[in-house]
């Protein structure tokens, strides 16, 4: 399978394998006009397995949301076919209207307008708890 270069664009990579379509979603890649290529268990010498996702197009991507899907990311920024930027990832302490509540009994299920925020309280079991009412996000 050949994938084309990109000229202007970003690479999405080091994806844990089957995490690139939650990250599709979540970025809203389906709403762009541009290529968007997926690449999903790609062999990778380092992680056994990977996915890639590559879009045709430079934009504002969102840090945060691409740290909370997989810290192990690694997003590369390509301007006239070289790499301008790398950047890895990690855990982001807080994320915004990312994941939504499940506590009926949370103050998000009846303030239908506040952010659903969770905070990090584990770092090594990734785990974010709800900044008002403390429930644990699945």
């Amino acid at each position: 399978m050949v994938i084309d270069a990109i000229k202007n664009g970003i690479v999405i990579d080091h994806i844990t394998a089957g995490k690139a379509m939650e990250l599709y979603r979540i970025l809203g890649l389906g709403k762009l006009d541009c290529t968007v290529a997926i690449l999903k268990n790609v062999v990778s010498a380092k992680h056994g397995r990977k996915d890639i996702i590559k879009i045709d197009q430079i934009m504002e991507l969102d840090w945060d949301v691409i740290g909370y899907v997989d810290p192990n990311i690694t997003v590369n920024i390509i301007k006239d076919g070289v790499r301008v930027e790398k950047r890895q990832l990690k855990l982001p302490e807080t994320i915004t209207n990312v994941i939504r509540c499940k506590n009926p009994r949370c103050i998000t299920s009846v303030e239908q307008e506040l952010p659903h925020v969770f905070r990090l309280t584990n770092r090594d079991t990734h785990e974010y708890r709800c900044l008002y009412c403390e429930t644990k996000a699945n």
